[in-house]
C-alpha cells in the first residue's frame, strides 16, 4: 500500500499562496477582485482543467440543496466551481495540508468560505458519519491510491442512497511501461494506476452501480495541444497555471504525459456511478 505521507509529500510546495499571490500580482489584479475564472488555471489540477470539471459535473444530478464530498479535493477548484454554479454545499478532503491551507485561502477570496469548506484527511478513512453527502466527484487522484477496493466502500459509506459519484482519473489503458515523472509521481513507487475495468469491478464490490464510461484521451490530448499553442504564441506560460504547482518539472511531467497517453498507455476516464 503507498505511503500517504510520500503521496503527501509529493504535493507540496513549500510556499504556494505566496506564488500564487505573486501570479496575481504579475495578472494586474489583487485578491479581493478575482474570480474563480481567475483561479482556474491553478486551481483544477487535472487534465482538460475548469471545462474537464463542467462536463464530468454536467453528469451529475446535483443541486443547490445537495451536500457535496469533493474527494482528494487539492485545491478545492471542483469544489468552488460547482459552488459557485449550483450554489451548493461542498466540503472536500485532501492528504496535502499546504493545498488544504491554501484552498480554504482561496475561498476567502473569491467570497466562498460559506459554502465550501476543505479539510486534511485520507479519503480512505473519512472523518463523517454514514450517509452524509448527497453526491461526490473525485478527480485525478485513485492513480495515488492502491487499494481502490477500500476507497470505493468508503465513499459508499458516506453517500446517501441514490447519491451519484462521479469519477475522472488516468487510468490504465495498455500494457507498456510509464516514462515518470508524471504530475502524480515522481516515480512509480507512488503510482498505483489501474483500468476503467478494474474501477468498475471494485465499484460494484462496494455496492455502486457504474453506469457511464467515458474515455476521454482525444479530448486530453487535444487539450495539451491547445496549451502548448498558447504558451508558445505567449512566448512562456501565463502567470498562473499548472507551473505554479510543478515548478521546474512541469515541462518534463507534461511531456512524459502526453507521450504517455498518445502510447496508448493511459487515457483520462470519466466513470459515472450510483450508490
Amino acid at each position: 500500500m503507498l505511503n500517504e505521507n510520500q503521496v503527501a509529500q509529493h504535493y507540496s510546495h513549500g510556499n504556494l499562496i505566496g506564488a500564487i499571490e505573486a501570479a496575481v500580482s504579475s495578472m494586474g489584479k489583487t485578491t479581493d477582485k478575482l474570480s474563480i475564472d481567475d483561479l482556474g488555471p491553478v486551481d483544477e489540477f487535472h487534465i482538460g482543467g475548469r471545462v474537464a470539471t463542467s462536463n464530468l459535473l454536467g453528469q451529475t444530478n446535483f443541486g443547490a440543496s445537495d451536500h457535496i464530498i469533493d474527494m482528494g479535493c487539492g485545491l478545492g477548484g471542483a469544489s468552488r466551481f460547482i459552488a459557485n454554479k449550483i450554489n451548493s454545499r461542498v466540503t472536500g478532503v485532501d492528504l496535502t495540508q499546504e493545498y488544504v491551507d491554501t484552498g480554504n485561502e482561496l475561498n476567502r477570496w473569491v467570497g466562498l468560505d460559506k459554502l465550501v469548506n476543505l479539510q486534511q484527511g485520507s479519503i480512505l478513512s473519512l472523518p463523517f458519519e454514514d450517509e452524509s453527502f448527497d453526491g461526490a466527484l473525485m478527480l485525478h487522484v485513485g492513480m495515488n491510491i492502491a487499494d481502490k477496493n477500500a476507497l470505493f466502500k468508503e465513499a459508499y459509506r458516506v453517500l446517501k442512497p441514490g447519491a451519484i459519484f462521479g469519477i475522472y482519473d488516468v487510468m490504465k489503458t495498455g500494457d507498456g511501461d510509464l516514462t515518470y515523472p508524471v504530475p502524480w509521481a515522481t516515480d512509480q513507487s507512488t503510482s498505483s494506476l489501474a483500468s476503467a475495468e478494474e474501477y468498475q469491478q471494485a465499484l460494484e464490490q462496494a455496492g455502486f452501480k457504474a453506469g457511464v464510461i467515458n474515455n476521454r484521451r482525444d479530448f486530453g490530448l487535444e487539450f495539451f495541444k491547445q496549451m502548448k499553442a498558447k504558451t508558445e504564441a505567449n512566448g512562456g506560460p501565463p502567470p498562473l497555471g499548472l507551473h505554479t504547482l510543478m515548478q521546474a518539472s512541469t515541462p518534463l511531467k507534461l511531456k512524459n504525459m502526453i507521450e504517455n497517453i498518445s502510447a496508448g498507455n493511459i487515457a483520462p476516464i470519466e466513470i459515472i456511478a450510483q450508490r
